[in-house]
Order: C-alpha cells, then structure tokens, then sequence
C-alpha cells in the first residue's frame, strides 16, 4: 500500500504538490502571521500602553477620586 501511494505521487508531481505543498504553505503562513503579530504587540500596543499608563499614573494622583 505504501509503495502504491509512492509510485502515485511520484507519477503526479502536481497531486504531490497538492497533498504537502499547501498544508506545509498554511502552516508557513499561519508561522509568520503569529510572528508579526506577537511582534506588533511588543514593539506597538506595550509600548502605547506603558505610556499611558505612565501618564495616567503621574497626572492621575492629585485628583480626588470619590
């Protein structure tokens, strides 16, 4: 069975290409995709964040909060 299925990949190179190529392509995107996003969170919402967190606490304190 599994020389069977070999000789037919080998015999299709575009079924072949079919079967790894776009599982593997998902699986290089998906990749990248997280990547970036975990770095436009690092580099982009943290920092935004820090800062107005920064500025909430320094002019934040001498208002009465009731």
């Amino acid at each position: 069975m599994l020389a069977a299925l070999l000789r037919l990949l080998a015999l299709r190179p575009l079924l072949t290409i079919t079967i790894f190529g776009i599982p593997l392509l998902m699986l290089a995107v998906i990749g990248l995709l997280a990547v970036g996003l975990v770095k436009f969170l690092i580099f982009v919402v943290l920092p935004i964040a820090l800062v107005i967190w920064a500025l909430r606490w320094l002019f934040g304190r001498d208002r009465d909060e009731a």
